[in-house]
């Protein structure tokens, strides 16, 4: 079998997965739950066959015979890399209905906790904007933004599954909750983008056998998400928590940011006085009411 051939049937493999991926997803009624992540499947298994036949279309042997291998390399460029940016954006978000699903038994420290996830977006998304020249490129500008982007997502995705690694205890989540499944993939994912980058840039002589050991981390981490959507997910334990946990004080502030609460009028400087000698006033007046009754007596 030919290095080519194995490649084709795995690409083909890892349609099919995601297909089925797919229909367990929406027949879970997962979508309601994880809109983002449904939105990215949908995206994922509607652009494979249609980025199939443009690369066919390029590279096939009918593309030579009736000379339209141009007109298909543009057509792949103006869908891959378009589809490339969208899924970078859908990945954002995939993370942070991870982050709020983890985080749903403590709701203060999940919405504080959200704030900061935007700016941190925001940030990472300036920072990769700002590294890009855009001098006179047109739209052959899409693919340095693209990378920028889903470089800026696989390192947000590789600290989300560090975080739910290590605060597991703390906020009771089983190893087979679907918010840590699905972390779980995407840190996968990442981690094989960015070692196969690394190798291929420093040993193009292994680019074939990394080729086939970068498709199989993806095979294996859609086999991953499927094995969570297939099977039942535990009840999520309440989390209790005593009172003088860090973690309770934590979530109460978290929850107290933001709200005004109860407003307390504090009289000013000048009433305070006021009423001091009103006071005062009385007093005397009553020690010398006193004082006339104890002289008649």
């Amino acid at each position: 079998m030919s290095s080519q051939l194995a490649m084709t049937m795995m690409g083909v493999a890892e349609f099919l997965l995601s297909a089925v991926l797919g229909i367990v997803f929406w027949k879970k009624g997962l979508q309601r739950r994880f809109p983002a992540l449904g939105a990215y499947l949908a995206l994922r298994i509607a652009s494979t066959p249609v980025l199939a036949i443009f690369y066919l279309g390029m590279t096939g042997p009918l593309a030579a015979a009736y000379h339209f291998e141009r007109a298909c390399a543009q057509a792949y460029f103006f869908t891959y890399w378009p589809v490339y940016i969208a899924s970078a954006v859908l990945l954002y978000f995939i993370c942070m209905e991870v982050f709020r699903s983890a985080l749903a038994s403590v709701p203060g420290l999940s919405r504080f906790g959200l704030v900061i996830f935007r700016w941190a977006v925001l940030v990472s998304v300036i920072v990769t904007l700002s590294t890009i020249s855009f001098a006179n490129r047109g739209l052959l500008i899409l693919p340095d933004i693209g990378i920028g982007l889903m470089r800026s997502v696989s390192l947000l995705e590789l600290c989300l599954l560090a975080f739910l690694c290590l605060s597991m205890n703390a906020l009771r989540l089983s190893v087979r909750d679907m918010a840590f499944g699905i972390s779980l993939g995407l840190g996968v994912m990442s981690a094989n983008d960015f070692v196969f980058s690394s190798l291929t840039a420093r040993l193009a002589s292994l680019i074939a056998p990394l080729q086939f050991v970068y498709e199989s981390v993806i095979l294996l981490s859609l086999g991953t998400w499927v094995a969570y959507c297939a099977l039942p997910e535990p009840v999520r334990k309440p989390l209790v928590i005593p009172v003088n946990s860090t973690i309770y004080r934590w979530n109460e502030i978290a929850s107290a940011l933001g709200h005004t609460g109860t407003q307390v009028a504090v009289p000013q400087q000048a009433t305070s006085f006021f009423l001091t000698d009103v006071e005062n006033l009385v007093e005397k007046v009553l020690k010398r009411n006193l004082k006339g009754r104890e002289s008649e007596l």
